[in-house]
């Protein structure tokens, strides 16, 4: 089975897998800090959330990598956790597909990270072998979310009905869509942010 690289290095920015054993305090306040931030567009912070939900939920990432069904990063900014990021695979991911899913720390929005940190997973995901597209899927409602596909090249795909789970949703969803080729255009014409320094993407 192959696998994401564990760490990607972009200069003031690293994605790099979660430890328990060392994330778990700063994630947990970190999570804490942005609950009004995240409550109205995601659904699986709790109401009482707590550090034996965020242990928890980091075993889980833990598992889940291990497993090779989803891949979740620590952003690392300026030496500090910064948020979340990752590629993931759903019931009704396509065939050859990832999915990117981000979320940050209100005092690291407005910089360019969640862009950079997608693109590099966007990278990351087309140097797995038989991945031919990348989809990142959002809340119409959600500008900021929407707008980091949009800066990156991905094409919006379709609207979907959705189930409402947090309190600003639509009841819809978005998809963008970037495939293989669009990203290697995108690489040969330097349309990219920052690049992850892991080797070139592969043709197909």
């Amino acid at each position: 089975m192959d696998f994401p690289a564990r760490t990607i290095a972009l200069d003031d920015l690293t994605l790099r897998a979660f430890d328990i054993a060392t994330d778990l305090a700063e994630l947990y306040r970190v999570t804490a800090q942005s609950l009004d931030h995240l409550r109205p567009w995601v659904p699986w912070v709790p109401e009482t959330y707590s550090l034996v939900w965020t242990a928890d939920y980091l075993a889980a990432r833990c598992q889940r990598w291990r497993e090779g069904t989803e891949f979740t990063y620590a952003v690392v900014l300026d030496g500090a956790l910064a948020g979340a990021c990752g590629l993931y695979r759903h019931e009704d991911t396509p065939a050859r597909c990832h999915e990117i899913g981000y979320w940050l720390h209100p005092a690291a929005t407005g910089r360019g990270v969640a862009t950079r940190a997608a693109w590099a997973l966007t990278e990351e995901a087309f140097r797995l072998p038989g991945v031919e597209l990348v989809e990142i899927v959002h809340d119409p409602a959600n500008l900021p979310s929407g707008a980091v596909p949009a800066r990156l090249g991905f094409s919006r795909h379709r609207r979907r009905p959705a189930e409402r789970l947090a309190p600003a949703e639509t009841g819809e969803e978005l998809v963008w869509r970037l495939t293989r080729r669009e990203a290697l255009d995108r690489i040969r014409t330097g349309r990219t942010p920052d690049r992850a320094p892991r080797g070139p993407v592969r043709e197909g």
